[in-house]
């Protein structure tokens, strides 16, 4: 049985030309990762990847201009891109940056991608306006129904994370439709191998209702595990990353590549 491989990014936040994300640009750390990806995980390496999962927050703020510049760099990606979007994100802004992206029958940017491990369901947490994630019933139902065509394994995207990690605040913004998406997925709890999410700008593994889930630094910048209540501290010290996750039969995991001098 041969691997399948493929790459988790999340958090560019991707500025304007010119822009700055916490008195940084944000471009050199994803371009530091691409490049990275590109020599390791193309077609003919040891682990190629089928495709790149980008977990949100793609700009700075959706700006148009952002996303015209994100749409630039992922060009050099050696697999094609699947992009989430997350609270920082312009659902309209996207969309019209990426025709091509897959949405739902509401216009949700949210897809089923057929691989030979099982189903990969990506989510659109988005809310306008807002920082914390929200799947209305519309979005719960597209996932329901998804759910209901197959009886094989699922991989889960989203950006907000579905749980409590512990950094205060960070978890005010979190999904706040967590037991409505449990309610979804319960039925199938047996099939759902693994939640991959972003968010939380931390390298992060555990369980939700018992099911494994993981996230990893943003390649913008990082948070601190030990921010106070009512205040969020971020830094661009730590090493951006990604991750490659390795599933073979039953078996996913997930591998992440730090990038110590592309830290600034």
């Amino acid at each position: 049985m041969t691997p399948f491989h493929f790459l988790h990014l999340t958090d560019p936040h991707m500025p304007p030309p010119g822009g700055l994300v916490f008195g940084r640009d944000t471009a050199p750390r994803l371009a530091a990762a691409i490049a990275d990806i590109a020599a390791r995980h193309g077609p003919g390496s040891a682990a190629p990847a089928a495709f790149a999962v980008l977990t949100g927050d793609l700009a700075r703020d959706g700006e148009p201009e952002a996303y015209a510049r994100l749409r630039e760099m992922l060009a050099g990606l050696p697999c094609p891109a699947h992009l989430l979007l997350g609270n920082h994100d312009d659902r309209a802004a996207f969309r019209a940056a990426f025709p091509e992206a897959p949405v739902d029958a509401n216009g949700f940017v949210q897809q089923a991608v057929a691989t030979p491990i099982g189903h990969c369901l990506m989510l659109d947490t988005h809310e306008p306006g807002r920082p914390e994630g929200r799947l209305c019933e519309r979005r719960l139902g597209w996932l329901a129904d998804r759910l209901a065509e197959g009886a094989g394994p699922v991989l889960l995207f989203l950006h907000h994370p579905p749980l409590s990690a512990g950094i205060p605040g960070m978890d005010r913004s979190a999904l706040q439709d967590a037991e409505a998406l449990w309610e979804v997925l319960a039925p199938h709890r047996a099939r759902i191998r693994h939640i991959f999410h972003g968010h939380l700008h931390r390298p992060m593994a555990g369980s939700w209702h018992g099911i494994p889930l993981s996230s990893l630094r943003g390649t913008a910048f990082q948070v601190a595990l030990e921010s106070m209540p009512g205040k969020i501290v971020t830094s661009g010290r730590e090493a951006p990353c990604y991750a490659l996750v390795r599933v073979l039969g039953e078996d996913v995991v997930v591998h992440t590549r730090d990038l110590p001098e592309a830290a600034t």
